[in-house]
């Protein structure tokens, strides 16, 4: 019987002008391996279940002792009918792929194959929002793989600490990123499984009054621009923010907005007859064409309204006024009209609900426009507030109808 191999008998191989394996007698199938260059290394040579010869090269840099195992422990899945060569591609497919699984770039895919093309732009670009203020600085180069419920449960409670709301927004953005890579079997689970909703919410009910209102308009004059527009049609129209900010030059149709489906929370298209203050607003706006084409070519400026960096804004200008956002004009519109007479169908109508009135059978049933009493109403809205800034008449603009 050859003698077996020893640690010094392996590091005293010398290379040749090719490369040649030495068998260890002590262990079936390992051979130790030796370059030209010098450099030395094992493999298990063995017949796989069809009886075809393969050879498993072992990691670099282990000893004598750790190869025999190895090699052992190959030779015992053979016998098992796998093989041993199989096992380690499919094992270095996996952890190539789990290393490619990183948050970031898993995030870029469902933003762009699903966020982008399932949901409103406000909606995607909220979701944009979440992953790139919360989500990516704490997880980006993790694989999405490792992330447990634990590290979700960690980072919204992170998040809630000071903005409660964002948190809720937050928890749903990768609530759907979980669910989307597991309908794809990226991941065999979603850890947001059972997290609850970091902070409770309660609806808000902020109004703006007359004289809030009046100061408002006031500081939109100062400011002027796409910003100052863009809140007075907020004002004039009580449309959501998003739709006033994206506004387009061919979403104007004669004397009112028509706001496509794609770009309505209710999915359906809207029409929104102007006022005379709000068309005498938009026909104030210079037509910006850009030197490469675009497909949009926004009414308020090149790019959408940033309502944080505007909002900070006009809090300056409006000096000491009790906390509101942007989304409480709305409610403030809505709330205004009832309060001078205007039906609450017809509000409703305005700001495009589905629910209250016209919900259920109604809903179903009622195919009147109502934009007669829309334009009535949005008008008699518009001449109050012009009253609560000036208590000038109205003047009357007529813009050009869409060719």
């Amino acid at each position: 019987m050859a003698k077996a191999l020893t640690d010094i008998a392996v590091q005293n191989l010398k290379p040749r002008a090719k490369r040649y394996e030495v068998p260890d007698p002590s262990a079936r199938g390992l051979r130790v391996v030796v370059q030209p260059s010098g450099r030395k290394s094992f493999a298990v040579r063995y017949r796989n279940a069809a009886g075809r010869a393969r050879k498993l090269t072992l990691p670099a840099g282990i000893t004598l002792a750790a190869a025999r195992k190895l090699a052992a422990d190959a030779l015992l899945e053979v016998a098992q009918g796998r093989d041993p060569g199989t096992t380690k591609r499919e094992a270095r497919r996996t952890a190539s792929a789990r290393e490619d699984a990183t948050v970031e770039r898993l995030a870029k895919q469902f933003i762009e194959q699903h966020a982008k093309r399932k949901t409103r732009e406000n909606s995607w670009r909220a979701t944009v929002g979440n992953f790139n203020n919360f989500v990516l600085p704490a997880w980006r180069h993790r694989s999405v793989h490792d992330i447990t419920r634990r590290d979700v449960i960690e980072l919204l409670d992170k998040v809630a600490v000071d903005r409660p709301v964002a948190a809720n927004r937050t928890k749903a953005a990768v609530s759907k990123f979980f669910n989307w890579l597991a309908a794809r079997d990226v991941i065999a689970a979603s850890p947001c499984a059972g997290v609850p909703l970091p902070s409770k919410e309660i609806p808000r009910a902020r109004v703006l009054n007359d004289e809030e209102i009046r100061r408002l308009w006031l500081a939109c004059d100062a400011i002027g621009g796409g910003p100052g527009a863009c809140i007075k049609l907020l004002m004039l129209t009580g449309q959501r923010r998003g739709e006033i900010a994206r506004l387009k030059w061919n979403e104007i149709d004669g004397d009112a907005l028509a706001l496509p489906a794609e770009r309505m929370k209710g999915h359906a298209p809207h029409i929104v007859p102007l006022s005379t203050q709000a068309a005498a607003i938009i026909a104030s706006m210079p037509q910006i064409v850009p030197q490469v084409p675009q497909p949009a070519d926004y009414i308020l400026g090149r790019s959408p309204i940033h309502f944080g960096r505007i909002k900070r804004q006009f809090d300056a200008h409006m000096g000491t006024t009790p906390k509101w956002v942007i989304h409480d004009l709305r409610r403030s519109v809505a709330s205004g009209m009832a309060r001078i007479g205007i039906p609450v169908p017809v509000i409703e109508k305005i700001l495009a609900h589905k629910s209250g009135t016209f919900r259920g059978i109604v809903g179903v049933y009622q195919r009147h426009s109502f934009l007669p009493e829309m334009a009535a109403a949005l008008q008699k809205w518009g001449d109050h507030i012009e009253q609560l800034v000036t208590g000038k008449p109205a003047k009357v603009v007529k813009l050009p109808r869409r060719a």
